[in-house]
């Protein structure tokens, strides 16, 4: 097996992977701002500080087979940029347009090894875009699953306005829906799984609270809709922890 001396002599050298970080940004004149290094394990990770209040630290993380540098970038519970790339002078260039508060598009132009889904360009658009997004992508899901009954049950809450409103979250073949786009999301809304035996198993707020079985999905998700807490929708940015603190 190659050692670590030989796939990171850079980082090995310098002591960190943040202290490499820093040495080739100086090097190409790129602005990083405050690199955090890993107390724990400094050779093999390191993250980058955004100026952006809504972004997390753009975080680095070394292969342990191959020379590759892990990128991961979140924004108030969306994880917007990843990829890997063995070439440091890249991940320099993707973190400085990230701490800067540049756009995806942006990024992707700097350093095209990162990888931007559609789910994140459409949170750079707003909670509306990602919601109906998030829906285009769930209703191509379930009609081309393997569950039974699935189907069926995404496009009847699609065709509720008070659930369209909301992010919807298939988890295990259940559909559930958060007042909020990013993870952990809000479980305060009832939710639906499809049963081997054709029928529709409602439950909810909280696991293991059953409300009832029912023939159709256009039932079930009336009983989801009859559940909605007071002042539901449409879902908003943030996780849950932003939306339960919210005044």
């Amino acid at each position: 097996m190659i050692g670590d001396s030989e796939l990171y002599p850079d980082v090995e050298s310098a002591g960190s992977l943040a202290a490499a970080l820093e040495a080739v940004a100086a090097e190409h004149g790129v602005d990083l701002g405050s690199i955090v290094s890993s107390d724990s394990d400094p050779l093999g990770w390191a993250a980058v500080a955004s100026a952006d209040a809504g972004r997390d630290p753009f975080a680095i993380t070394r292969g342990a087979v191959e020379r590759w540098f892990i990128v991961d970038g979140w924004s108030r519970g969306v994880q917007l940029v990843s990829g890997a790339t063995p070439d440091l002078r890249e991940v320099a260039r993707a973190a400085s347009v990230w701490r800067h508060g540049g756009r995806l598009s942006e990024i992707q132009r700097t350093a095209p090894f990162v990888e931007i889904s559609e789910i994140a360009y459409a949170h750079e658009r707003g909670p509306a875009d990602m919601v109906a997004v998030r829906w285009c992508l769930i209703r191509q899901d379930a009609r081309d699953g393997p569950v039974e009954g699935a189907h069926a049950l995404v496009e009847a809450a699609h065709a509720r306005s008070q659930l369209r409103q909301l992010l919807p979250v298939l988890s295990h073949w259940s559909l559930h829906f958060s007042m909020c786009t990013g993870y952990p999301y809000v479980w305060n809304i009832p939710f639906v799984e499809p049963l081997s035996n054709g029928r529709y198993r409602v439950s909810g707020p909280a696991r293991g609270v059953d409300i009832g079985e029912v023939d159709s999905a256009d039932e079930a998700i009336a009983l989801v809709v009859a559940g909605l807490p007071a002042g539901c929708g449409p879902a908003v940015e943030g996780t849950a922890h932003d939306f339960l603190s919210a005044p």
